[in-house]
């Protein structure tokens, strides 16, 4: 019977041959392991570096990489410690400031000065938290229905999640996924291989605090927030009013008909179109 690890990646594979357009495959080495990097769109197009959201792997922008590509050099990173092809290395990533040094260094290892920075749900919180730490870094800032940025969890959510938390499986993944999603249609080969990740032995996943007003106020990159209108993580008009707050600078919207693990795949189109728009403004 083959293993655990060994049928991930051939899910994973299966879900990166699926993508639209051609890729290169990155490992990029430092003192917290190997980070694999999925590359695609022209090499002289402005960088944009795609972080995924908790529990996925970097193959999730299957539905956005073709227009995303057409005229930036795409860079979608498997997070080490979580699903994915990296792997660690010597120096754990225990704290938010590993994370942001990681990233920090990740980077560096592209050979991005500066780049565009588009987040899911943890990744948003990755993203947004480096924004801050190094604003000379990040030219645009998108967010995609993040979470604990500018809003809390809705219990429910937390309470429905806590089974798969503590005890994952693929069934009680895939199961988490529908119930959330209201039974949208998925890509059955992505869903193949959050089962897969989620059965995989993972390191404690780092759990940062809310970032405070006063950091949020004296932010000066560009951002742009889209919100899923039916994401049962969170209250996303509740989101939306707190990120009008707290970046008042900030572009926001509340997408309908979406939920929180539906972005970014099902409402695609859409969310392609805004967020090309967005990075696209002089």
């Amino acid at each position: 019977m083959t293993d655990g690890p060994t049928r991930f990646r051939t899910a994973y594979d299966a879900v990166l041959d699926a993508w639209p357009v051609p890729v290169e495959r990155l490992d990029l080495g430092s003192a917290h392991g190997t980070t694999r990097v999925l590359v695609c769109g022209p090499e002289d197009g402005e960088p944009l570096v795609l972080l995924n959201g908790g529990g996925t792997t970097a193959t999730v922008w299957f539905a956005n990489v073709a227009e995303l590509s057409r005229t930036r050099r795409v860079h979608a990173v498997d997070r080490i410690g979580e699903p994915g092809l990296s792997v660690a290395g010597e120096r754990p990533i225990r704290t938010a400031e590993d994370l942001l040094d990681w990233l920090d260094g990740v980077l560096d290892a592209l050979g991005l000065g500066r780049a565009d920075l588009c987040g899911h749900s943890y990744g948003g919180w990755i993203a947004l938290e480096y924004a801050l730490r190094a604003p000379e870094r990040v030219r645009r800032l998108v967010l995609l229905d993040p979470t604990n940025c500018f809003a809390g969890f809705r219990p429910g959510y937390l309470l429905r999640a806590l089974p798969m938390l503590l005890r994952p499986t693929a069934r009680r993944a895939r199961s988490f996924l529908a119930w959330e999603t209201g039974g949208a249609e998925l890509d059955r080969r992505w869903l193949e291989l959050c089962g897969l990740g989620a059965e995989l032995p993972r390191a404690r996943v780092v759990v940062g605090r809310r970032p405070s007003a006063e950091r949020l106020r004296a932010s000066t990159v560009p951002a742009l927030v889209l919100l899923a209108g039916g994401s049962r993580a969170h209250d996303s008009r509740r989101v939306e009013a707190a990120t009008r707050r707290l970046l008042p600078d900030a572009a926001t919207a509340v997408l309908g008909g979406l939920t929180h693990h539906g972005i970014p795949s099902v409402g695609a189109p859409e969310l392609n179109r805004r967020i090309a728009a967005f990075l696209d403004r002089p």
